[in-house]
């Protein structure tokens, strides 16, 4: 009888090791590489894209996204046009040529990189930081579009184009702003033709200040 309850303190003893050692163990979702950290670190600009556009279900979860930003005092100082049908597209690019006739058509046509979903944002001539809200919900978009598969770039050429110029008046109006708004930037969304690597980032830029 001595002997089994001198086992029996072994095994609780080896038992109580092992469980021990099981709480020292962080818990799996700490072990687990941060999903959201490497979407940005894997993310890239895509300059080459598949012809067909983002289906627009999935556009629709990267908007929400986009207009879950950060924005100041809630002003949600944004407006979004997402155009995805090819017609349009040619239009807006031969109204973007038709005003710059002193320059490459092809170059200007070209400078949204064949994205074949191609978004417009606007922001709102009356709030000073609307720039930044854009910026921001222009960001979100990004990200969560790469999560899911798709590509994107940020393109600030086809602003200067499309507001410079009184040939583009129409295809702006048919963009439908309202009128405190005026286009701030584009992004481009689509499937990937290429796989960029990444270019080198400058640390020494980023200092902590005592």
């Amino acid at each position: 009888m001595k002997k089994t309850f001198v086992t029996l303190g072994i095994i609780s003893c080896l038992l109580a090791g092992c469980q021990n050692k099981q709480q020292e163990t962080p818990p799996m979702c700490e072990q687990q590489e941060n999903q959201v950290v490497a979407t940005i670190m894997a993310r890239r600009s895509i300059r080459k894209y598949k012809p067909q556009p983002v289906e627009r279900a999935k556009m629709d979860e990267i908007l929400k996204c986009g207009i879950n930003a950060p924005n100041g005092q809630n002003k949600q100082s944004w407006e979004v046009r997402v155009v995805d049908n090819p017609v349009f597209m040619a239009e807006i690019k031969d109204a973007m040529a038709k005003g710059h006739p002193d320059m490459d058509p092809e170059m200007i046509k070209g400078c949204f990189r064949g994205a074949p979903t191609m978004m417009f944002i606007a922001r709102a001539r009356s709030y000073d930081f609307s720039a930044y809200d854009c910026g921001l919900m222009a960001e979100n978009m990004m990200l969560s579009a790469w999560s899911m598969g798709v590509g994107s770039i940020c393109l600030g050429s086809p602003v200067r184009f499309l507001t410079d110029n009184e040939a583009c008046a129409p295809v702006l109006q048919k963009l439908g702003f309202s009128e405190d708004y005026e286009l701030c930037l584009c992004v481009g969304f689509g499937y990937a033709d290429e796989a960029p690597a990444a270019k080198p980032r400058d640390w020494g830029k980023v200092k902590y200040v005592d």
